[in-house]
């Protein structure tokens, strides 16, 4: 989704496909939500140590930023475009998104800025796992709803911000306002793991995201995206109760055993590149256009669009299989394991 967001914007438009991913954004708010529920659902009852448990987060996701920002960097020389080593070394220490400032977002890799938010999250982790109010199911029914609530008085906010660079980055990138999408998925993930089952199915929240989505089109023929009550801030920070049922609901179905379509062999290979997929494709979309130009025309756009979709496929199941995967496994066997019974600090 949040690839064909770039296509769309960066790449020119499709008819339909363009309409309902113009604000495709919105796929990072589901990355948050999900990464919230995987990790409460792997890690719930289990003993595990807060410096093991960041180590394990820090193998998984550094090494590829480390490439992927190389070759971000690589690729705006090329074209000529200047990176400022500030916005780089923020990028790597995983710290580009907590000050408004387009160079900290935008330079390095611009798709990593997400990964700042990640950070905030596995450092919150193991202390929202400790949180009473997550240890019932009241409790859990509470923090979602509170969580509910919260996104809807981020962008409510978005009404008190003149500075349009400001509200933009509190609203789309700062940690903390993006932080009510992860504990959502967290909450989520423990109810699960806990015998909640949601009752709904996956066609029909498939179809609540895909209604949603759809009004936004008409939406955003109403409202400009540089005002707060634009469809753009919505399409981030409303959506996360429906990726939110969404998870649940296809978590629920795979716990009984009926088919999703995520467990044949290509969405098992698509999930394992979907990271570096994200990290990698804004790199060859802005070398494309960097170098030869927007096409002009429907039957170029859809050229350029397929090409640029293979070529990024292509390099991040090699990232995946060369960088992401095998560096992963060397530094977890470097890093600290669990041992002997429960400490203070771990997760559980």
């Amino acid at each position: 989704m949040v690839v064909l967001y770039h296509l769309s914007r960066q790449a020119g438009a499709l008819p339909w496909i363009s309409d309902a991913t113009w604000y495709g954004r919105s796929g990072v708010t589901f990355f948050f939500v999900l990464s919230g529920f995987v990790l409460a659902w792997t890690y719930d009852g289990q003993r595990v140590p807060a410096k093991v448990f960041l180590w394990r987060r820090f193998a998984r996701i550094w090494p590829l930023l480390a490439v992927t920002t190389a070759l971000s960097v690589a690729a705006y020389a090329a074209l000529g475009t200047r990176v400022s080593p500030r916005s780089v070394a923020a990028t790597l220490l995983l710290a580009n998104a907590w000050l408004p400032d387009p160079d900290l977002l935008r330079g390095g890799n611009p798709a990593a800025w997400s990964l700042s938010d990640e950070a905030w999250f596995y450092l919150l982790f193991p202390l929202l796992l400790a949180l009473p109010w997550l240890r019932s199911a009241r409790g859990r029914a509470g923090v979602a709803v509170a969580a509910c609530a919260a996104v809807l008085a981020v962008w409510l906010c978005g009404a008190v911000i003149a500075d349009p660079v400001v509200r933009s980055w509190a609203l789309g990138y700062f940690p903390v306002t993006r932080t009510p999408q992860f504990l959502l998925g967290v909450a989520a993930g423990l109810a699960v793991a806990r015998g909640w089952r949601p009752p709904v199915r996956p066609g029909a929240a498939v179809a609540l995201v895909v209604a949603w989505h759809l009004v936004l089109v008409p939406w955003s023929r109403a409202v400009p995206d540089a005002l707060w009550y634009s469809p753009y801030q919505a399409s981030q920070l409303l959506s996360a109760p429906l990726f939110a049922l969404l998870v649940v609901a296809a978590a629920r179905a795979d716990l009984e055993g009926r088919r999703t379509g995520l467990g044949g062999r290509w969405a098992i290979r698509l999930g394992h590149w979907s990271f570096a997929w994200y990290l990698v494709h804004e790199i060859v979309i802005r070398l494309w256009i960097g170098t030869y130009g927007r096409p002009v025309g429907l039957t170029a756009t859809a050229g350029v669009w397929l090409l640029v979709l293979a070529a990024s496929l292509a390099v991040s199941a090699a990232a995946y299989h060369w960088v992401e995967h095998p560096l992963e496994r060397r530094l977890r066997k470097a890093g600290p394991r669990p041992t002997g019974p429960r400490t203070r600090g771990s997760v559980s």
